[in-house]
């Protein structure tokens, strides 16, 4: 049986259009999705207008995508990795 610390996402690699690949928690990219959600309201890809909210929607988003077309020329994608501490010599 495979371990189910093994599916668990808490930190995400973060590509946006003209900034620096950024390393975030699964909190901070809800916040950050969440931010840009509120500001897209009025045009919303269509499977995420079934969602009321943009916490919601952010949700929806982290689990089961991993971008967001923001319009010709930009982009938002995430990507889970796993952070794995290394040994102490």
């Amino acid at each position: 049986m495979a371990d189910s610390l093994m599916y668990q996402e808490d930190h995400f690699v973060v590509l946006e259009s003209n900034q620096p690949e950024q390393l975030m928690t699964v909190a901070e990219l809800t916040d950050k999705l969440q931010a840009i959600l509120a500001q897209l309201q009025d045009d919303l890809p269509r499977e995420l207008q079934k969602f009321p909210t943009p916490s919601q929607q952010a949700e929806y988003l982290i689990n089961t995508c991993c971008d967001l077309d923001l319009g010709p020329g930009k982009y938002l994608q995430w990507y889970a990795v796993r952070l794995e501490k290394g040994n102490p010599e």
